[in-house]
């Protein structure tokens, strides 16, 4: 028994990512060899996102990958590399794009010239989620490579795929059934010579080593709010933990960044020390519905959040009626089991979580039916089981510290039943007289 333990936790990894919420979720990186010329391969590489609802946001993806040989880079369009590199041995002419052994490729941004773009391109490494927005989960660039003065023009594939965002680790490339083109609407199809993809899966584990959001509680029941739990994300003191007071700003100095870089974590001085707080209020109870606000609170001083989203279980979600100033979409992962969702906002209204102030939050409400013999005031039934904020899961307060009904609500509701039928009793003995 003690074997068998020992090599289920040795398998059973947290850094593998495997998420129950989006289990075929991934990043595909498809490569495809178009032609194969005396000295040179013009290839076509895609980045895809085949992930529910986890999205690249700035600064973007920066795809690495090793050559096994002296390959270069002779020109590319809809991406460039970072660096040019040590292109010495090409004497005369015009030199290659990249010579780098280990090339690091980047997103061109909006508004590039329309003479080195191409389709799906130029959005600044940013990759939304096939729910979210399913005509912006892709990315395409296309390169000339060169053996770097050999010989021959034989395709050896690269290795050590990367996508240069935290948390994600690339598998081997695998040789797959050549990508189809059609330029007539189908009428005539050509095909890659050879394509190859590579998989790459997402590790909250392995993006950070501590939380990045928590939950807090309450309900219209009870007086008391459930704050997040403290230390949820880290503690006011620890080494590398920078923050600043309510109304304060963070000083020039911590202010600057590079554009190219995740900005640096200044959050607000609280307990959780969390950049971001969702706060789950159920607001009323009507006869035949529920009302739950949610507000997700930005309180990183540095960073807004374009294009986020969060995801919730909750048991009731099948039954949700309406959302207000939020959109949303069902989880169905496993057929008729539909109790995760995922909320985001409105384009242009408040699809931008901005940094930590006033204007630093967005909130919404949405109205859910009381199922018959299972919707529940008591035990915390009403608050989530899991919440997500893209894609990271945040940090729950323990259930025995949810808003609970008061004490005497049984004893009331009780003792109003039986005034009811006490009355109904003594008007049936007046009417029988």
């Amino acid at each position: 028994m003690v074997l068998i333990l020992i090599f289920f936790f040795c398998s059973v990894s947290p850094s593998y990512g495997y998420d129950p919420l989006d289990p075929k979720g991934n990043i595909t990186i498809k490569w495809d060899l178009l032609q194969s010329n005396s000295d040179t391969n013009d290839v076509k590489v895609s980045l895809l996102n085949f992930q529910l609802y986890r999205h690249i946001e700035q600064p973007g993806w920066k795809l690495g990958w090793e050559w096994l040989g002296k390959e270069v880079i002779w020109s590319i369009q809809g991406a460039e590399a970072t660096e040019q590199g040590n292109c010495s041995r090409f004497k005369g002419g015009q030199l290659p794009h990249c010579c780098e052994k280990k090339p690091l490729i980047v997103d061109l941004l909006p508004g590039a010239p329309y003479n080195i773009q191409t389709s799906n391109c130029c959005k600044g490494g940013v990759l939304s989620s096939m729910i979210q927005d399913p005509t912006k989960y892709a990315a395409v660039f296309q390169m000339n490579i060169g053996a770097g003065g050999a010989a021959d023009s034989d395709f050896d594939m690269p290795q050590n795929f990367s996508l240069g965002v935290p948390g994600y680790t690339c598998a081997k490339p695998a040789q797959v059934a050549p990508s189809k083109y059609s330029s007539d609407g189908g009428r005539r199809w050509t095909q890659a010579l050879g394509t190859w993809n590579v998989t790459c899966i997402y590790s909250q584990y392995q993006a950070s080593t501590s939380p990045k959001c928590c939950v807090s509680l309450s309900a219209f029941y009870n007086d008391s709010i459930v704050d997040c739990p403290k230390c949820s994300c880290s503690c006011q003191g620890l080494p590398g933990s920078k923050c600043v007071k309510f109304g304060e700003t963070p000083s020039l100095l911590q202010q600057v960044k590079d554009p190219n870089q995740e900005p640096p974590s200044i959050v607000r001085c609280t307990q959780h020390m969390c950049p971001i707080r969702v706060h789950w209020h159920v607001k009323q109870s009507y006869k035949e519905y529920w009302r739950v606000k949610i507000t997700v609170n930005n309180l990183n001083s540095l960073k807004n959040y374009s294009g986020w989203n969060l995801v919730a279980l909750h048991p009731d979600l099948k039954s949700l009626t309406q959302v207000f100033s939020f959109n949303y979409h069902p989880l169905n992962q496993y057929g008729h089991i539909n109790d995760s969702g995922m909320f985001w906002g409105v384009e242009y209204y408040n699809d931008m979580l901005l940094q930590g102030g006033e204007v630093g939050n967005v909130q919404s409400e949405m109205l859910l039916h009381k199922d018959e013999g299972i919707f529940s005031f008591r035990e915390g039934w009403v608050f989530p089981r899991r919440i997500l904020f893209n894609g990271d899961e945040c940090v729950m307060p323990p259930p025995d510290d949810y808003p609970r009904l008061p004490k005497n609500t049984a004893c009331a509701a009780s003792f109003t039943l039986s005034i009811i039928f006490s009355s109904l009793f003594m008007l049936l003995i007046i009417f029988a007289r």
